[in-house]
C-alpha cells in the first residue's frame, strides 16, 4: 500500500461471507425502496458532518451529480442516529451492525499489518482509532442510458479520514484511481475489498502512506451498488505526524476540529487538504 495509496484486491481478509451477502442483500433491498420511504430518514447534520440519505457529494464539476447514498453511523454506539437506520426492511438493521463489527476487527488486522512495515508497535497505531467513529456509506448509482459522459458518480476526491474500505455489491465497473495525471479503472475480483489510505493516514505516517485521489463514472446500462466503511482517527485531538515518525515532520500540527472545517472548505473548492498541511 506505501506508494499506491490503496489496496485493488484484498483478499482472504477473513469477513464472515454470511454477514458479506446479508448486508449486500439489505443494501439492494433498501435503494429499491419508493423516494418518500428513503426520504423518510433524509440527511440531517450531525456534529461531524451529516447522516442520512441523499447525495453527499456537492462539489463543482461541471457535471450532473447521479448518486444516492445513505450515510449511517455505526461506531462506537453512541455516534449512531438510530432515527436514520430504516425499519422499512426487517433484516437490515441487524445486517448492518453485523457488518460494522466485522469491519472493525478488519480494520485492526490492517493497523496491525501497517505497524509492522512502519516499524512501530501496534497500539501506537490503533490507539489513534480507540473511541473514534466509524461511518459506512451505501451508494447507488443508476444507469444513465444517454449522455452518461455529461453525469459523474462521485467527483474527483481523496478521503479525508484514517481509511476507507469497499465492498462492492455488484460487478457493475466505474471506480477509477489517478496516477500520473491519468485515470486507470479498479476492478477487484468477487469476494476480494478495496482498501484506501485517507488524508489523516498520510499525515499520522509522515507520508509514508499516501492518500489517492479517486472517482466514480456512471455506467449507460447497469446500476452500481457499494458499501464503504470509514474510519476515523487523530493522535490526542491532533491531526499531526506520529512522533515515532517524524524526526523531520513534513506536515503541520493541527486541531481535529480545525482539520475538520478544512476538510469541507477543500471539498467545496476541490482542493486537496493535505497539500495545505505540508511544511
Amino acid at each position: 500500500m506505501p506508494g499506491l495509496g490503496f489496496l485493488p484486491e484484498l483478499r482472504n481478509h477473513g469477513v464472515d461471507e454470511t454477514v458479506v451477502e446479508r448486508v449486500k442483500d439489505s443494501t439492494r433491498e433498501f435503494f429499491r425502496l419508493p423516494l418518500e420511504k428513503k426520504k423518510a430518514v433524509g440527511i440531517v447534520k450531525a456534529e461531524d458532518g451529516f447522516q442520512g440519505f441523499g447525495h453527499h457529494f456537492n462539489t463543482s464539476t461541471g457535471k450532473l451529480d447521479w448518486a444516492e447514498s445513505l450515510l449511517l453511523g455505526t461506531q462506537p454506539i453512541g455516534h449512531r442516529n438510530m432515527d436514520l437506520w430504516p425499519t422499512e426492511l426487517p433484516t437490515f438493521r441487524d445486517a448492518v451492525e453485523k457488518y460494522s463489527l466485522e469491519m472493525t476487527k478488519l480494520k485492526s488486522l490492517l493497523m496491525a499489518s501497517m505497524a509492522i512495515d512502519l516499524g512501530i508497535k501496534p497500539e501506537t497505531l490503533l490507539e489513534t482509532v480507540q473511541g473514534k467513529i466509524q461511518n459506512i456509506v451505501f451508494h447507488h448509482y443508476p444507469p444513465c442510458r444517454h449522455n452518461a459522459d455529461k453525469v459523474i458518480g462521485i467527483p474527483p476526491h481523496t478521503d479525508g479520514l484514517f481509511l476507507t474500505i469497499v465492498l462492492e455489491v455488484d460487478a457493475t465497473p466505474g471506480l477509477q484511481v489517478s496516477n500520473d495525471g491519468r485515470w486507470f479503472p479498479v476492478r477487484p475480483l468477487p469476494g476480494s475489498l478495496t482498501v484506501f489510505v485517507g488524508d489523516i493516514l498520510e499525515v499520522l505516517t509522515n507520508g509514508r502512506y499516501k492518500s489517492v485521489e479517486h472517482r466514480v463514472l456512471v455506467d449507460a446500462e447497469r446500476d452500481r451498488t457499494t458499501i464503504a466503511t470509514f474510519q476515523d482517527a487523530c493522535v490526542a485531538g491532533m491531526v499531526k505526524p506520529l512522533p515515532e515518525l517524524a524526526e523531520v515532520a513534513r506536515y503541520i500540527s493541527i486541531e481535529k476540529h480545525d482539520y475538520v472545517h478544512r476538510q469541507f472548505q477543500a471539498l467545496t473548492e476541490r482542493a486537496n487538504i493535505v497539500d495545505s498541511l505540508k511544511i
